[in-house]
């Protein structure tokens, strides 16, 4: 059985902006994305709220969030935060079992302005309530980290920068 896990992590690809100085930002997997920051650290800082507010917007509207792209050379992982990428875990799990709010809520014995609330991205919610929720769905919380240093390499051995994961 292949073991099937979002990491919520997705590639992107910085350009040097060689009119306006630092770098331009765009996702493999959500073309609609488009950032730039004034250097490496503030792309990927501006390119981790971008995904934050573009994930949030997709749930908002009810559409579909894809999962990452494997990372090529050439690309950075961008990863979104973690209570986002739980409420995305939740949403994608909802979505792909055809459970409404109404539904969910049956399931946990709660009040559906409860499921409204795990579901909506600007709502802090308690990972224990969301974990209860992604099990009722028949999924797995799994939360892991590792050194940031490993989720990002950079070459700078020319003009344009090389990211590995």
């Amino acid at each position: 059985m292949e073991l099937k896990m979002n990491t919520f992590a997705y590639p992107a690809t910085l350009t040097p902006d060689t009119q306006n100085g630092g770098f331009e930002v765009t996702f493999v997997d959500l073309l609609e994305v488009i950032t730039h920051g004034k250097d490496l650290a503030d792309a990927i800082h501006q390119a981790t709220k971008c995904l934050e507010e573009t994930i949030a917007a997709r749930i908002s509207d009810n559409e579909f969030i894809p999962p990452p792209s494997p990372a090529n050379e050439g690309h950075c992982l961008v990863h979104l935060p973690a209570q986002m990428a739980v409420k995305t875990a939740l949403y994608n799990a909802m979505r792909n079992a055809s459970i409404s709010k109404t539904e969910l809520a049956k399931r946990l014995n709660c009040e559906e302005q409860e499921i409204n609330c795990l579901t909506d991205p600007h709502h802090v919610s308690e990972l224990s309530s969301m974990e209860t929720a992604l099990l009722t769905l028949g999924h797995q919380l799994v939360i892991g980290s590792m050194p940031k240093e490993t989720t990002l390499w950079v070459s700078m051995r020319s003009t344009h920068p090389t990211f590995f994961s």
